[in-house]
């Protein structure tokens, strides 16, 4: 799938980061933003309960991603290369297990809060793979570290749909904002997450490979 935001699908196959590293710079081993913007979270105003994932989507049966799914995450994965011309290196099994597993940097400790999450259809199909982080960057938020849909979906509206109904839960929820990135000069990337309603928080983070542009979706109940 070739970029060009003129051309872009209504679902792009991109993800906002990729891989967690996409937030730690050339070090690879975490989320980094410009600590300097942001707040750390108050564990005081943490909610007691659990977050309900399963309440992401009222079209999709959401469940975490285990290890027996890396087959089926790869299968999908694979057929987006575009994504990953951007975001090196390719998709390989042992990618989505380190995947499974990676966390913020300011998370260490927290893995309760690392949501690795399958949207599958009535057949039990994966059609998309979200990797949600609860309370980060700070205790009112949430952030979307990786996003992709199943290639023969894209442009069909099933993409923007599953980020609407993630934003209004979240909304109902008390949360105030929904931060993720892209890479920049993926403008595929860029015109998906503009058309869901996300800004450029003018925040950039940059890699041996690549910068990272910082969005935020500010949320409202409705």
């Amino acid at each position: 799938m070739d970029a060009g935001a003129k051309d872009a699908p209504d679902d792009a196959a991109e993800t906002p980061t990729g891989p967690m590293e996409a937030f730690d710079g050339a070090a690879k081993d975490g989320f980094r933003v410009d600590v300097s913007a942001l707040r750390e979270p108050d564990a005081s105003k943490k909610r007691s309960a659990k977050m309900d994932y399963t309440k992401f989507s009222g079209t999709y049966t959401v469940r975490r991603l285990l290890h027996d799914d890396i087959p089926s995450i790869f299968a999908l994965c694979e057929k987006n290369p575009q994504y990953y011309e951007h975001c090196p290196p390719f998709v390989t099994p042992e990618s989505i297990e380190a995947d499974l597993k990676a966390m913020p940097q300011r998370k260490a400790g927290q893995e309760q809060d690392k949501y690795y999450l399958g949207y599958f259809d009535v057949h039990q199909r994966l059609v998309a793979v979200m990797d949600f982080i609860d309370h980060y960057p700070d205790a009112q938020s949430g952030f979307i570290g990786f996003f992709m849909m199943e290639k023969d979906l894209q442009g069909t509206g099933v993409g923007s749909s599953i980020i609407t109904e993630l934003c209004a839960g979240l909304a109902q929820w008390d949360y105030q904002y929904i931060r993720l990135g892209y890479v920049d000069g993926n403008e595929q990337s860029r015109s998906f997450w503009l058309k869901n309603q996300f800004t450029d928080t003018g925040l950039r983070d940059h890699t041996n490979d690549y910068t990272v542009v910082v969005m935020n979706r500010f949320l409202t109940q409705v």
